[in-house]
């Protein structure tokens, strides 16, 4: 092929640019503006529920504002989902609170609800106090079991934060993603759902709350002539023009979402018959993921060609299009990585101009977080070791998938030849 079949990169057209020149052509280049406004009615319409939103400078803002409205402070824990990425878990470290985590469940691969209570029990238990906030993940755009997530936290009254920056337009029981707890996070980064290039929102629970986070998005400024702070803010909300992009990106949300679901569609009629390869879906009709990203799980017992030699050179650069700077990998290998079947499979795919990923790396087996409370099961360090992740952005199209199950189909046949 000519050219590189990208993991999940979401796609612009000219509608965008209609409302970026807009924006250029009143004067509104700056973090507020018409654009602004109608981006997040357009958001408020979308999510429903009588829910306000607050348009962001990233989903991990909305993760920091929201847990600063949750009260979190220096010394305060809370419960974040460990299978996820860190985005999740380091703002809550910006406020100088302890992230306790909690394992997934077979089913959804989120926070598994049995942990969840076993976990608030022993924090109270441990520490006299129970934790300020629970940070739940809809892992690449599947719903969780956030009915009785909802159950258990409701009961010990601590308020859920419902990281939705993968699951934008998921459904669990017909109601979208991010409506259930106290607040509901969105991304609209550039490989998302729909993309603002960067950026992301807040999902509040009415027009007070969104006035307050709306203080600490810009700055926390009192109503003076002058300068006047009394708070601590931050410089955090959404630009005019990446507004003006996302409201070019919400005419298409939908056929997105349909996209999505389609592609998943294929991979799972075309992957039905290798042995050995689980294509993770819906765990039942009550759940309505927009599969943001497809996933594989290899059988540690599956071959794969080339895999004698996973793992041989070590790291250069950046491994799956991450924007900015990494380090230099020190070592070959790291406590806990893919299996050699996996990263074998990935690196095959890789020289045939398919992009593929390793699931996340949970955060309690991230070193950053060696030694903080942690209630684990085994199963993302499983499906962490076993997991890939397959293209599915707006830009795959049904030959491409072809094209991808027919070359993994090859990394195992050539092994047995």
């Amino acid at each position: 092929m000519d050219k590189r079949i990208y993991l999940c990169l979401a796609h612009m057209s000219g509608r965008e640019q209609n409302f970026i020149k807009e924006a250029f052509d009143t004067h509104w280049v700056v973090p507020l503006g018409p654009n602004v406004d109608a981006f997040e009615k357009e958001l408020e319409e979308f999510v429903g529920e009588k829910k306000q939103v607050v348009a962001l400078s990233a989903g991990t803002a909305a993760v920091h504002l929201a847990l600063l409205a949750c009260g979190v402070r220096p010394g305060d824990e809370v419960i974040c989902q460990s299978f996820t990425f860190c985005a999740s878990s380091h703002p809550i470290t910006y406020l100088g609170g302890i992230p306790v985590f909690v394992d997934s469940e077979c089913d959804s691969w989120n926070m598994d609800p049995e942990l969840l209570e076993e976990a608030i029990r022993d924090r109270i238990a441990q520490t006299g106090k129970k934790p300020k906030a629970i940070v739940l993940v809809y892992l690449y755009g599947m719903p969780a079991k956030i009915d009785e997530i909802m159950e258990i936290a409701n009961k010990y009254e601590i308020p859920v934060i419902e990281d939705a920056a993968e699951g934008f337009g998921s459904r669990f029981d017909g109601r979208i993603c991010g409506t259930f707890g106290r607040f509901g996070v969105l991304s609209f980064n550039g490989n998302k759902m729909i993309t603002t290039s960067g950026g992301g929102a807040l999902i509040c629970p009415d027009a007070e709350i969104k006035k307050q986070i709306m203080f600490y998005a810009t700055q926390a400024r009192e109503a003076y002539s002058y300068y006047q702070h009394e708070q601590i803010g931050y410089n955090y909300r959404m630009s005019n023009i990446c507004a003006g992009i996302g409201r070019g990106q919400m005419t298409v949300a939908h056929d997105h979402i349909a996209h999505h679901k389609h592609i998943c569609q294929l991979y799972k009629e075309l992957l039905a018959e290798i042995e050995g390869i689980m294509l993770h879906e819906n765990p039942s009709q009550r759940y309505d993921s927009n599969y943001w990203l497809n996933t594989i799980v290899l059988d540690p017992a599956l071959h794969v060609v080339g895999e004698e030699h996973a793992y041989e050179a070590v790291i250069q650069g950046t491994v799956g299009g991450a924007a900015g700077v990494t380090h230099t990998a020190k070592t070959l290998h790291t406590a806990c990585e893919p299996n050699r079947n996996v990263e074998a499979m990935r690196m095959a795919l890789d020289k045939v101009g398919i992009e593929s990923r390793p699931l996340w790396k949970p955060m309690h087996l991230q070193p950053v977080y060696t030694g903080n409370p942690c209630y684990v099961n085994g199963v993302s360090e499983v499906l962490f070791k076993c997991g890939l992740c397959l293209p599915s952005g707006p830009c795959v199209t049904e030959e491409d998938v072809v094209y991808i199950v027919e070359e993994i189909k090859c990394c195992i046949q050539e092994q047995s030849k």
